[in-house]
């Protein structure tokens, strides 16, 4: 293999790093297998490629790179200290394609593999852990990698391939994700219960139009149904408090700060009254979403199958 010195032929030292890269990958197993068995026949033979292509790949990593990666020694070959160097770097990067690649086969597994699932904050502290303990009775090694977000950031997880599926409301209309309702939540109002309107089981919400709310930030789902909801009933709410958590708004509420829509509580809050709400008709769609056109590995299509089976029975009674 003769060093070429053609510098035309070489990448520039300040040329772009990236293009470099992609240049240099598919040569970087020939040069370890070269530089493990110092012989090129031998790591043909290894490697299953032809000398010839060996050599010739050879030959231009070291024109790209401008140095000499090997001394020649008749059939053999060494590493000079250059190609000590740049092994020892070239072995870590093929490791971790390694350990990515098995990373990725482990994720995809039927029966062990990983399952990307967000859902909203007043998910997480019954529906979802009841999800997972009936998904996992008949898929007991599923590992799951869970986010907590409210619901445009979980679309952009989706959109980033950073969740699989996600549990969300409104349930999304947007042509690159396919969604699906499964149930439905309604909504109540939450007054302090010394509010005057607490001795009352059914309101309009137009009867609440001169109270102060308290709501999620702009952003989350129940927000924006917040706001429909008013602006359904004839008014623009006043906002004295903007969260991130219905529980943190509903212990707002029971100080006295202002009044909420929310879903129903887990468990119980003391010093607040749930009203229902007659009109308009105060409820929240609860969809499964994922990304239009991406495959799904095992363990995804089984979650999604099994969610899709819950429609109408997601939510504890």
């Amino acid at each position: 293999m003769a060093h070429q010195q053609s510098s035309q032929a070489r990448l520039s030292p300040s040329g772009d790093t990236k293009d470099m890269a992609l240049s240099l990958a598919p040569r970087l197993a020939y040069f370890a297998g070269v530089a493990r068995t110092e012989h090129v026949t031998r790591a043909a033979q290894e490697l299953n490629v032809p000398q010839s292509t060996l050599s010739r790949a050879m030959a231009r990593l070291e024109r790209d790179l401008g140095v000499d990666l090997f001394a020649r020694h008749g059939r053999t070959v060494s590493l000079t200290t250059a190609g000590r160097t740049f092994l020892a770097s070239v072995e870590r990067a093929l490791g971790e394609i390694g350990r990515a690649a098995e990373e990725v086969r482990a994720d995809a597994d039927p029966a062990t593999g990983k399952v990307a699932f967000g859902f909203l904050h007043t998910m997480g502290a019954e529906t979802v852990p009841g999800l997972l303990h009936a998904f996992r009775a008949d898929h007991p090694r599923v590992r799951f990698s869970l986010v907590q977000n409210y619901g445009e950031a979980m679309l952009e997880g989706l959109r980033a391939g950073e969740l699989d599926l996600c549990l969300t409301s409104p349930v999304p209309d947007a042509p690159d994700l396919v969604a699906r309702r499964l149930d439905e939540q309604k909504l109540r109002l939450v007054v302090p219960a010394e509010h005057r309107l607490a001795a009352r089981r059914r309101i309009r919400l137009a009867e609440a139009a001169e109270e102060t709310f308290v709501t999620l930030e702009p952003g989350y789902g129940l927000r924006r149904i917040t706001d429909d909801l008013c602006r359904e009933a004839g008014f623009k709410p006043r906002i004295a408090f903007e969260g991130e958590e219905a529980e943190t708004l509903r212990g707002l509420v029971a100080a006295g700060l202002g009044v909420a829509l929310l879903p129903p509580p887990t468990v119980a809050r003391p010093g607040v009254v749930e009203l229902t709400v007659t009109a308009p008709r105060a409820a929240r769609e609860i969809g499964v979403a994922w990304l239009a056109d991406r495959p799904d590995t095992p363990p995804v299509a089984a979650f999604k199958k099994f969610l899709l089976s819950r429609r109408g029975n997601l939510l504890p009674a």
